[in-house]
C-alpha cells in the first residue's frame, strides 16, 4: 500500500511505515560499505604488488622467492581490479 510519505506494510494487525527518507539512507549505507570494501580491496592489493619481495623473503625459501612474488604481484593486480571496479561501478550506478 502506498502513501505519500513512503510505504506501508501491514503485518499481523502492525503497520510499519518506511519512510522515503529512510530508503534514501539504507541506499546510502549499502554505497557506504561497498565504498569501504572496495577501497580495502585496492588498498590491499597495492601493498601486494609493492611489498611482494619482502613477503616472498620471509615466507619461501630461496628458489620459490621469484615464483611467489610474480603470484603475489598477479593477486595483487587483480585484487586492486576488482577494488577500484567495485568503487566505480557503486559511483556510477
Amino acid at each position: 500500500m502506498k502513501n505519500k510519505n513512503g510505504l506501508i506494510f501491514e503485518l499481523k494487525n502492525v503497520k510499519i511505515l518506511l519512510l522515503k527518507k529512510d530508503v534514501k539512507r539504507v541506499n546510502n549505507m549499502k554505497e557506504t560499505i561497498f565504498l569501504i570494501i572496495g577501497l580495502i580491496l585496492s588498498v590491499i592489493g597495492v601493498i601486494l604488488i609493492y611489498d611482494a619481495r619482502d613477503i616472498t623473503k620471509k615466507l619461501f625459501s630461496f628458489g620459490d622467492q621469484n615464483e611467489a612474488s610474480a603470484g603475489l604481484k598477479i593477486v595483487g593486480f587483480i585484487m586492486s581490479i576488482i577494488g577500484v571496479l567495485i568503487i566505480y561501478f557503486n559511483i556510477n550506478i
